[in-house]
């Protein structure tokens, strides 16, 4: 599953964690929005999934009131020691640039089918349900809306 992650990265020159000594988090599963200043700023979510980090990049900040709504690009999955990743990214490596974290909390898996994903978030600036829906965008089907659901 991290075979992507692996191939994309020179683990003797970036500060991201590798892949060995994955560990497990807490008994609920984690999600993490880590703020990433690459070449263009944007936000990179992550929710604990089958072992991994699922994760998408979405262009602007995430949504915290309903009704907004960010295209998410899906990108290679991360391990799990990547939720508490923060630092400097050298240029000339893959995503080069400033990462830190914007949010992190627990969420509860409510739906997960190959074309919607809805979660409940408890973070600090994420809370409450939302949804993923994979759209046309993007190459390869890797584009979808992410929004908060009204409650």
């Amino acid at each position: 599953m991290l075979e992507e992650y692996e191939k994309k990265r020179h683990f003797q020159k970036t500060p991201e964690p590798s892949t060995t000594g994955v560990k497990k988090s807490s008994d609920k599963p984690i999600f993490v929005v880590q703020r990433h200043d690459a070449r263009k700023l944007h936000y990179d979510f992550r929710l604990e999934m089958d072992g991994v980090l699922k994760s998408w990049a979405v262009p602007k900040e995430p949504p915290k009131d309903a009704g907004t709504r960010r295209l998410a690009i899906e990108t290679e999955d991360h391990p799990l020691a990547y939720a508490d990743f923060e630092g400097e990214i050298p240029a000339g490596e893959y995503g080069a640039g400033k990462v830190e974290i914007w949010d992190r909390g627990t969420f509860e898996l409510l739906k997960r089918e190959e074309r919607e994903i809805v979660v409940s978030l408890e973070g600090k600036e994420l809370k409450g349900i939302y949804v993923l829906i994979r759209t046309k965008y993007g190459k390869g089907e890797k584009g979808w809306l992410f929004f908060k659901k009204a409650s």
